[in-house]
């Protein structure tokens, strides 16, 4: 019989098609939970009233295109006495629902990247926490501020008791501690990313970390306690209403009930990650995970689940698989392993594992202090976690490959399973389908499966000089035209072969990054050009009009920017004209700013244009025609002129000053379907790249152009585009420990691991490969 203080099963809620991410207990209905998750959607449960357990649906909301990652409960006010629903998800947008309607009252946008985390607070307000590196405050659909400060993934945000106070965890770490918008403490302890947050009372809160640890916190800033117990990352925490003890959750397949400071109890569950968890009003603890399944635990016996339910939950347990590969359970040595009669000692601790050799195969088991016996939680399967050559166990399936792929959010919630007698293309569509990614990653995924199964290694580069940006063979004295180089090590960016010895060519040679030397829009039709801008300009308002006179300057200075042969140089009256006729209307500007575009080359030019205020009028201009609501070939030629600006000290300079706002701005025209504007906009990424390399303590410089390179490897599909991302992501983090390490809390390495299979063109596979080896 188990004691009182016991969390046994109460009920398991398969309403969820995918991941279940996050739960929240609700204000209404009474007794009930919101969850969320990957399948897209967010469901209110409702306790059974006919019954002393379980809980229906009552309700279904829809409105995020993409996985629904955290949620939480606005509180009552006098319009929506039920409170209201606020979820975020991988789309960069929280969606806000009442209880009336099953799509959202209104949506906030702002986010650069997943919103991974929400808290709600007094007054209404609501905080959120994001890849993109901020938290922001919102108040009804308003952002009031941004907190900015973490330089990696914000995945924790609360809001604590106090007026005006809110901590945010972060993959940098760190815990901070905010008033008014200004970061008023730094928490550091965690050796990796911070991944939850709970509030115990008005000065003291917990945090828990991929390191496996819980801490306790005094809001002045001591660490009073570190709790140690699980053996894997540790994903949400949840407080008990005495506000002393709380359940946590994580990777090991665990839930944990801590009290008076100890782990009082483990709860195995059948699947191997156990994302969220929230105590509900009656002391009971909801509890959602990778296989889709809400389960629900109570210590109260007139709540525990019928005897039948709880035989399958434990034969469902006893046939789980546990891969040693995980850790969780040490080294195993098989043929070392005691037999069945190791379990007639009793254990001395709640959780406590212990193997043994049953036959041929390896049994685990979990010691149950309530009810005074050891439980089977599983199948060890592929031997000891030093041997990787052993098959993998995945599913009730053994694989000789199960690759982790989780490209979007660093967990391993995506697993491709393989074996060498089946189809590439048959496994990858599988994998596409099942994770409902896109079908057009096909070939890559099925060429990754290709290399990684063939033990491919990197050869020697192409012989040849082709410039891997252009696609063109560069012109070198001397040389045909067919843009070709004698064998060796050729240099991607300028085609001319690189010095290496005969040892030298034997080793992968890494010719892509760091980049330092920017890349720019050089090519251009001055003749096209002009007739466009005179066609044009018969059709421009009277009061745009240009005379012959302004026509025939602006003639000159194109043809004399064009051609650097050209003995011109650039008058100040011609540059005035192009700097008044780039202010046209934007349906007939775009020939215009296919001057300003080859003209910011010109040292002359450039040093007038981008310094002093004129500069940040530039900037103005250019971010103002990069709208996301702009019309394409404007937000192409703004790009390309930003990226040619950095030709010149002076547009460097500006651009360093403006980058939070140029970056940000661009990132916006990543969802623009248009290949020209991808290729502009990742040229723009490597460009500052370039600028920043070598650079340490630019890291939140660094940390944006991660996220931006980042956020547009999720949506960009142009291979020259994805190329320059790769390369802009490679010149960031290499030579800088802490951009790896910012790199390495983004998760991606497994979010660029699609492309190392890439072979066509054969530079972006080798590219991604050498980013991925430096961030091993």
């Amino acid at each position: 019989m188990a004691s009182p203080s016991t969390y046994r099963l109460s009920c398991s809620i398969p309403g969820h098609e995918m991941d279940v991410r996050g739960l929240a207990a609700a204000v209404f209905p009474e007794g009930g939970f919101v969850s969320v998750s990957r399948d897209r959607s967010a469901r209110v449960w409702a306790p059974n009233l006919s019954e002393t357990r379980g809980y229906t649906e009552m309700h279904c909301m829809n409105g995020h295109t993409n996985f629904v990652s955290c949620v939480c409960i606005i509180a009552p006010n006098e319009t929506y006495p039920r409170g209201l629903i606020a979820t975020g998800g991988n789309d960069n947008i929280i969606c806000v629902f009442s209880l009336d309607r099953p799509d959202p009252m209104f949506t906030l946008t702002g986010h650069k990247n997943t919103v991974c985390t929400l808290s709600a607070g007094k007054f209404g307000t609501l905080l959120s926490g994001s890849w993109d590196t901020t938290a922001k405050v919102w108040l009804s659909d308003k952002c009031m501020m941004t907190l900015q400060g973490h330089t990696a993934a914000v995945w924790a945000v609360v809001i604590l008791p106090e007026q005006g106070l809110m901590l945010t965890g972060s993959a940098d770490k760190t815990v901070k501690l905010w008033k008014a918008g200004r970061c008023e403490r730094t928490y550091s302890g965690h050796e990796d990313c911070v991944r939850g947050l709970a509030v115990v009372s008005d000065v003291e809160f917990l945090s828990c970390s991929n390191d496996a640890s819980i801490r306790r916190w005094m809001v002045t800033g001591e660490c009073v306690q570190v709790y140690y117990s699980h053996t894997n990352y540790i994903y949400s925490l949840s407080v008990f209403p005495n506000g002393q003890d709380f359940v946590s959750t994580g990777e090991d397949r665990t839930v944990r009930i801590w009290k008076n400071g100890e782990c009082a109890q483990t709860i195995r569950l059948p699947t191997q990650s156990v994302w969220c968890c929230c105590v509900l009003p009656n002391g009971d603890i909801a509890v959602g995970a990778s296989d889709g399944i809400i389960r629900v635990f109570t210590e109260k016996d007139e709540r525990v689940a019928s005897a039948q339910d709880l035989q399958a939950f434990e034969d469902e347990l006893s046939k789980a698989t546990i891969d040693p590969k995980t850790g969780d359970l040490g080294d195993i040595k098989p043929e070392e392993l005691p037999g069945r009669e190791h379990l007639d000692e009793p254990g001395n601790r709640d959780g406590q594992t212990r193997l043994i050799k049953e036959g041929n195969n390896v049994e685990a088991y979990q010691w149950s202090m309530s009810e005074g016996r050891w439980m089977k939680i599983g199948d060890v399967v592929g031997g000891s976690s030093k041997d990787s050559s052993k098959r993998v166990m995945y599913e009730g399936k053994e694989y000789d490959f199960v690759f982790t792929i989780d490209v979007n959010e660093g967990g391993p919630s995506m697993k491709l399973p393989y074996n060498v007698a089946d189809d590439p293309w048959l496994a990858a569509h599988n994998f596409l389908q099942k994770n409902d990614l896109n079908p057009m990653f096909l070939d890559q995924v099925a060429n990754f499966i290709i290399e990684n199964t063939k033990g491919h290694t990197l050869g020697p580069a192409p012989a040849s000089a082709v410039d891997p940006f252009t696609g063109a063979g560069r012109y070198i004295p001397g040389s045909g035209s067919t843009g070709t180089t004698p064998a060796g090590v050729a240099d991607p960016f300028t085609g001319r072969n690189a010095y290496s010895s005969a040892a030298l060519q034997k080793s992968v040679t890494n010719i892509y990054f760091p980049k330092m030397d920017g890349v720019f829009f050089e090519q251009a039709n001055p003749t096209q050009i002009f007739a466009k801008l005179r066609e044009l300009n018969g059709s421009a308002p009277e009061d745009h009009r240009l005379n012959d006179t302004v026509l025939s300057n602006l003639e000159k200075l194109l043809l004399s920017i064009s051609d650097c042969k050209s003995p011109d140089q650039p008058t100040a009256d011609q540059i005035s004209i192009l700097w008044r006729t780039s202010h046209w209307p934007e349906d007939i500007v775009f020939p215009v700013l296919d001057i300003l575009r080859l003209a910011v080359r010109h040292p002359e030019v450039n040093a007038q244009l981008c310094g002093g205020t004129e500069g940040a009028s530039l900037c103005n201009l250019l971010l103002g025609l990069m709208s996301p609501q702009g019309r394409p070939a404007n937000q192409m030629l703004a790009l390309r002129t930003f990226c040619n600006c950095f030709s010149g000290s002076h547009g460097r300079s500006l651009l360093l000053s403006q980058r939070e706002a140029v970056l940000s701005r661009a990132a916006d025209l990543r969802s623009v379907c248009n290949k020209n504007i991808h290729v502009a906009l990742a040229t723009l990424v490597l460009n500052y790249a370039g600028i920043l390399h070598g650079r340490p303590s630019e890291i939140e410089a660094k940390a944006q152009c991660l996220s931006v390179a980042s956020s547009a490897l999720e949506v960009v599909q142009d291979k020259e585009a994805v190329f320059r991302l790769l390369v802009a992501l490679g010149t960031t983090v290499a030579g800088d420990s802490t951009a790896k390490d910012l790199a390495r809390s983004l998760g991606v390495n497994s979010q660029i691991t699609k492309y190392a299979g890439v072979s066509d063109p054969a530079k972006v596979g080798e590219c991604c490969r050498l980013v991925m080896d430096e961030l091993q």
